[in-house]
């Protein structure tokens, strides 16, 4: 049976974050993807593409999917992270399930509690400080994407090492081609 991952989003998506994931699980590795929100009402990404979610929070098991993906929006700096979204992925970790966040997003980790006891990074040192309940600075790392297997952060500008650590974790036997998705980006800076 193929691996399943859920983006699950908010409105104001940043297209670039989900993209590069979505796409290589799809289309290069024959993964399954969804995208879920609390309410599978039409989102409006950050380019203005309409995205329509299949699925609703509330109609998801929480420990279904192979891994959770979070993008950024500007919506995650603006007010706390919705309870449903936070319940739901404090059960997916405590579960074993493994759960990824980029960008904004790292600030509803952050909330949840997942970045308290383990190494991870956002978009810069000091960015998560003001995030209610956020035990994990001095665990902060400054750089691009940190994996510990269960919790996945990511840097906005770091889009394809984003998806490279969610694709160690979804399919770890291909890492040869895994190597090869990164290269085929890391040509244009060569």
């Amino acid at each position: 049976m193929s691996k399943t991952i859920v983006a699950m989003m908010i409105d104001q998506p940043a297209d670039w974050e989900y993209g590069p994931i979505l796409a290589a699980a799809r289309a290069f590795f024959g993964l399954q993807t969804a995208i879920a929100a609390i309410e599978a009402t039409p989102l409006t990404s950050m380019g203005g593409v309409t995205l329509q979610p299949q699925h609703r929070l509330s109609e998801l098991d929480p420990l279904a999917a192979d891994l959770w993906v979070l993008p950024g929006s500007p919506l995650w700096e603006q007010a706390s992270a919705p309870e449903p979204i936070l319940a739901a992925i404090k059960a997916r970790v405590a579960g074993g399930r493994p759960v990824a966040g980029i960008c904004g997003a790292t600030r509803a980790l952050a909330q949840a509690g997942l970045l308290d006891d383990r190494a991870h990074t956002s978009n810069e040192p000091g960015y998560l400080d003001d995030v209610p309940g956020y035990g994990g600075k001095a665990l902060y790392r400054d750089g691009s994407c940190v994996s510990d297997g269960l919790v996945v952060s990511a840097s906005g500008s770091a889009p394809i090492s984003f998806a490279q650590a969610c694709l160690r974790i979804l399919v770890p036997e291909q890492e040869d081609s895994i190597r090869q998705y990164r290269a085929m980006f890391a040509r244009e800076f060569a």
